[in-house]
């Protein structure tokens, strides 16, 4: 697994549950994003499993899309759009899956990417397993 992303420990936690019938395992609801994703000289800094939210999140916005890819059966990609005047003018380091909790589960980081107000930009992640 690449360094710039991390699935949490609350996470984790929260499968080990499911899996022993302790818990339901609430689904995933929206992706956040953020801009602490790098240092002061634009360097990708590694997100922590200890991480409970994002180290400066802009903003949220529901899943618009997934699918399970059949090639990698252990894999769910997520997909959202920020449209035209969504984070319009930030720069976007960071982006996180939240479940239906609210909980931040998976965090990954990388270089900034400048959000004109003019362009509608599409994230995607995927969870592997």
């Amino acid at each position: 697994m690449a360094s710039n992303v991390v699935i949490t420990k609350k996470a984790r936690r929260k499968l080990v549950l499911a899996r022993a019938g302790a818990a339901n395992l609430p689904p995933i609801a929206g992706m956040a994003f953020g801009s602490g994703g790098v240092d002061e000289s634009g360097e990708v800094i590694a997100p922590t499993e200890d991480q409970e939210q994002l180290l400066s999140e802009l903003g949220r916005k529901e899943i618009e899309f997934y699918s399970l890819l059949e090639n990698e059966p252990a894999t769910v990609r997520y997909e959202c759009t920020l449209q035209k005047t969504e984070l319009a003018n930030q720069e976007i380091s960071e982006i996180g899956l939240y479940d239906a909790d609210g909980d931040m589960v998976c965090i990954k980081t990388f270089k900034a990417k400048g959000k004109d107000e003019d362009l509608e930009m599409t994230f995607v992640l995927d969870d592997v397993f």
